[in-house]
């Protein structure tokens, strides 16, 4: 929508007035075969990375090529991204691989790399030119560390704007936040679900994103939450504040009716529309005897089992119901299987691996009464190798949010195989 793109170029800019300056936005997207910005339509004049780098077929050579093109402008005012993870890896991609970086920036010329086609690379290169100055600040900054490293690189940097950074997306923006984007606001401008843009940001200064619908974007009922056994939708004008509601969208030609499952909280209204925070997915609930265990309690039992390992830091995790691996599974129970990528840890006892059950048993008394009766088994922990979860969203094979519960038989043996202890 036109109209949402505005509203949210204009409370951006309202809120931070240099945001809208000419090339004065980064953007680290990744969009395959088809060159899309977060806000809408393409803003050539807004950016400083060209369009034709998102469109790679490799993800980790889209970011790659989009970070060397953000580096070249030190008088950056906004550093966007689709995701928070993109730009979460795009910074981890940083940390390992700024030598390379600073020489092709000297040079002015672009390397040959897995996922970046010769003649795509030609064109890229083609808008680069030698800048040593720009390669020996870049040498200097990595050299004394990352905490902070956003504002020491681009001292003009106002905001980071992320099309998406609720639910556990979080995860990725706490991360940026406690390090390499020290001192900077996030605004997140969209809510999106079934393909299609439903509300906007209008208070980019508030921590906690919060999306006014917009009546005339698309269809949208809304089913009470908890649902009744004769669940019947209403409408945008028949919400209450502090409810829940269920999302069902019309929206996209042959689509009709869509049950998103996603769930939304009336938190207050605009003139006479309403303003909803997303909940949780139902689609990513953890569920093998009907115990439905939501994405975001989940991940705050396992942040707290974290406490219990010291020098432990999380940085990313994933789980499967035992139904997917099938006769792999065992003769046990069904569980939940959980693989995670920890900073500080290469090992856990059994015993440490266990504080995660009994948190959750802790937590979800539903959950407790299963295992005490044995008709849930219990939950198996497996620790994975750095850069398994960059290859993972990856092999979805489009910007979508982390699935927390994978359902893909492709996906689970591309995890499986990176499983280190």
């Amino acid at each position: 929508s036109p109209q949402g793109s505005l509203l949210y170029l204009d409370a951006l800019g309202a809120a931070f007035p240099r945001a809208l300056a000419r090339r004065g936005t980064a953007l680290l997207h990744w969009t395959p075969g088809c060159p899309r910005a977060p806000a809408g339509w393409p803003l050539p004049t807004l950016y400083c990375t060209p369009a034709l780098a998102g469109t790679l077929l490799s993800r980790a050579a889209a970011l790659r090529v989009q970070l060397l093109f953000a580096l070249r402008q030190r008088a950056l005012h906004v550093l966007e991204a689709g995701l928070a993870a993109e730009l979460h890896d795009a910074l981890v991609a940083l940390r390992t691989e700024w030598p390379q970086l600073a020489q092709e920036l000297a040079l002015g010329r672009l390397s040959p790399q897995p996922g970046l086609p010769e003649g795509v690379r030609d064109q890229l290169q083609a808008l680069l030119t030698p800048d040593a100055a720009r390669a020996a600040e870049l040498r200097a900054e990595c050299t004394r560390g990352f905490e902070g490293i956003a504002l020491r690189l681009w001292p003009q940097l106002e905001v980071v704007v992320v099309r998406t950074a609720y639910g556990t997306e979080r995860l990725y923006c706490d991360a940026l936040r406690q390090a390499d984007c020290q001192g900077l606001p996030f605004y997140c401008p969209f809510y999106q679900a079934a393909g299609a843009l439903l509300g906007v940001n209008l208070w980019p200064v508030e921590p906690a994103p919060r999306f006014l619908l917009c009546p005339d974007w698309a269809f949208c009922e809304f089913l009470p939450c908890p649902a009744n056994k004769e669940p019947r939708t209403v409408l945008l004008d028949e919400l209450w504040e502090g409810r829940e509601y269920g999302l069902v969208v019309t929206a996209q030609p042959g689509e009709y009716r869509c049950h998103t499952g996603e769930v939304l909280r009336v938190v207050g209204f605009h003139k006479q529309c309403p303003i909803v925070e997303p909940v949780r997915r139902e689609s990513q609930m953890l569920s093998v005897r009907g115990e439905s265990i939501a994405e975001e309690q989940f991940c705050q039992s396992l942040c707290r089992t974290l406490k219990m390992w010291p020098g432990s830091r999380l940085i990313d995790y994933v789980c499967v119901e035992s139904s997917l691996l099938g006769d792999a599974s065992g003769p046990s129970s069904p569980h939940y299987e959980v693989f995670v990528e920890l900073q500080g840890l290469r090992d856990l006892s059994e015993g440490q691996r266990y504080k995660l059950d009994q948190c959750l048993q802790e937590d979800f008394p539903v959950y407790k009464s299963f295992r005490f009766k044995g008709s849930i088994g219990p939950l198996r922990l497996h620790l994975v190798r750095p850069g398994t979860f960059p290859r993972l969203r990856e092999a979805l094979g489009s910007p979508l949010p982390m699935p927390r519960v994978l359902h893909e038989e492709q996906l689970l043996r591309l995890i499986q195989g990176s499983v280190i202890s």
